[in-house]
């Protein structure tokens, strides 16, 4: 007889789960929103544990599981713009992290799941979350190889900050990466010089965190710093500044941070911002 113990078995597919809604939130470049996926990942979590209780034997269906995995998926990411993209990812994830278990047992000639396909297993869990973030890092790297393009456009983009209003031609390329660290959102690009309104009088673009320091001493708040990589650059820093809301093409996209630019954004002057990921 197997003893299984509910502690472990939740925090073990607890891990599992939010690893694979955060990747999946990641590649689909939705919003991050860390405790609503804990919310998911617990949830999936407690029905693995009632999958083993008394007369519970139905949650095992495959109408259930799939049910499960669409409501984990709304508590991390519902309301977002492309929530069709996570949900679909998510279940690509789960796939391949089905397979590196059924390989992980064939290679280690040990046992990770229990019926119903539930993980758990009695192994060290140190071992077993490096097995998880292994899988969660390869995955991510196929996918992002796998899913990179090129594709641009030009979009009308209005800017609402509490002074004023800013509209502005933007290049959508997709292939663009920049993202708030935190929310993991997409960052518009411009180039100081059209947006200088909102800089104290001596601040330099091109030394950011002077640059920002100077900001908060001039009583301008929400100021940040991006991190990027561009060529010829290997790890550098942008000053961004909070938006109350950006609109492309009529389309409400929420608050995105605009960050400003040492250099021109456009050679040839045909668009003043540049974004991507949207």
């Amino acid at each position: 007889m197997t003893v299984v113990y509910v502690d472990l078995l939740w925090l073990l597919n607890f891990v599992a789960n939010h690893l694979l809604l955060l990747g999946a939130g990641r590649l689909a470049g939705a919003g991050l929103r860390r405790w609503r996926i804990a919310l998911g990942a617990a949830l999936g979590a407690l029905y693995a544990v009632a999958l083993f209780l008394p007369g519970m034997g139905w949650l095992s269906t495959l109408p259930c599981k799939l049910a499960v995995a669409v409501v984990m998926v709304l508590c991390a990411y519902g309301g977002e713009v492309r929530l069709w993209r996570v949900l679909g990812l998510f279940f690509a994830a789960s796939a391949a992290l089905a397979g590196a278990v059924l390989g992980f047992e064939w290679l280690g000639n040990t046992t990770l799941t229990l019926q119903s396909g539930v993980l758990y297993t009695q192994m060290d869990l140190r071992l077993l979350l490096v097995v998880f973030l292994a899988c969660y890092f390869v995955f991510s790297l196929l996918l992002r190889r796998l899913g990179a393009h090129t594709g641009a456009e030009l979009v009308h983009m209005e800017l609402t900050f509490s002074q004023r209003v800013v509209s502005m031609t933007a290049l959508h390329d997709t292939g663009l990466s920049l993202s708030d660290p935190v929310t993991n959102r997409p960052v518009v690009v411009a180039y100081w010089r059209d947006m200088a309104w909102l800089l104290p009088a001596g601040a330099d673009v091109a030394r950011p965190i002077e640059c920002a320091r100077l900001c908060h001493d001039r009583g301008i708040h929400g100021v940040r710093l991006v991190p990027y990589r561009a060529v010829g650059v290997e790890s550098g820093m942008l000053l961004a500044f909070p938006t109350q809301q950006v609109r492309v093409n009529g389309r409400d996209m929420g608050s995105l941070l605009l960050a400003l630019s040492p250099t021109p954004v456009s050679d040839g002057g045909a668009y003043q911002g540049l974004f991507g990921g949207i």
